[in-house]
């Protein structure tokens, strides 16, 4: 075989082919392992527990007031803190992606800030802030009550469910580019209509990648919900909250039926984040 052909045979062998069989089948082992291992074990056994007791036990767990109020609570702080981040991370990144000014970078840093801070030290700051400290005596006067309240775990879902929709965003506008805005502007379209019937559409697979991403971190937020909520039961306690509190007092078959609904919610962000991932590898090639 001439060296020519022998080089075009080795461009074209897929990356792994050339390593022996018995490798490829241990390191596929190694990884369906540790797969077994932190995911499907951990979720057998929330769910075998969950139901030990017989489906009315389980039903009874979930229809408990508490438990409905802590249901409730999670799904509002998910109804507040999906949209606004949609409207901020969709703005942000159309900033940040088309437009050149001074403190460009230092926007971006801040994004990313929550990131890097702990979710405990972000629930801290808000005591802080809205605290006898801070703005809780202005805001007791006025009969504004934001600390150890709903108001308080929806500002801090915000907060850590910031960088999502924009961070997905940002990637997605720049590799799409402006050469079809600038046209529709040529053309004698407006920034708005511009933006509506251009940019948008072309952010669908992102934008929703983004906010699958949003409600699971929110839904599922324990540190600085904790920090602001004051553990009130049936008040200020999330669905990750009221599972902490009966795993506390020894009441384990309620707690993983609870446990059971936020194990749920990963399986369908995963299958939804499989599903919009899918989607958007046809567009690409197509």
């Amino acid at each position: 075989m001439s060296l020519l052909a022998r080089a075009i045979r080795d461009r074209r062998r897929p990356p792994g082919l050339g390593e022996p069989l018995l490798v490829r089948w241990i390191l596929v082992a190694l990884a369906l392992g540790v797969m077994g291992l932190f995911l499907v074990l951990p979720l057998a056994l929330v769910l075998s527990i969950a139901f030990s007791k017989g489906w009315d036990a389980y039903r009874a767990a979930l229809a408990d007031p508490i438990a409905l109020s802590a249901i409730r609570l999670t799904l509002l702080a998910a109804f507040f803190a999906v949209p606004i981040n949609v409207i901020f991370g969709t703005a942000a990144a159309w900033l940040l992606t088309r437009f050149q000014f001074r403190g460009r970078q230092f926007l971006l840093t801040l994004i990313d800030v929550p990131f890097s801070v702990s979710p405990v030290v972000a629930g801290l700051s808000l005591v802080l802030l809205l605290g006898p400290s801070g703005l809780g005596p202005w805001l007791m006067e006025h009969g504004i009550r934001v600390l150890f309240a709903p108001p308080a775990i929806i500002l801090a879902t915000l907060f850590v469910t910031l960088p999502f929709v924009a961070r997905e965003l940002i990637p997605v506008l720049e590799s799409k580019g402006a050469e079809e805005e600038r046209a529709a502007l040529t053309l004698g379209a407006s920034g708005w209509r511009t933006f509506w019937s251009v940019t948008l559409p072309s952010l669908r697979w992102g934008l929703l990648y983004g906010c699958i991403l949003c409600n699971a971190r929110a839904m599922g937020e324990f540190g600085a919900v904790s920090v602001v909520s004051g553990h009130i039961r049936g008040r200020t306690n999330t669905l990750p909250l009221h599972v902490e509190v009966l795993y506390n007092e020894y009441e384990f078959q309620a707690a993983f039926a609870a446990a059971s609904l936020l194990a749920l919610l990963a399986i369908v962000t995963l299958v939804a984040k499989s599903i919009v991932e899918w989607r958007t590898q046809q567009e690409e090639r197509g």
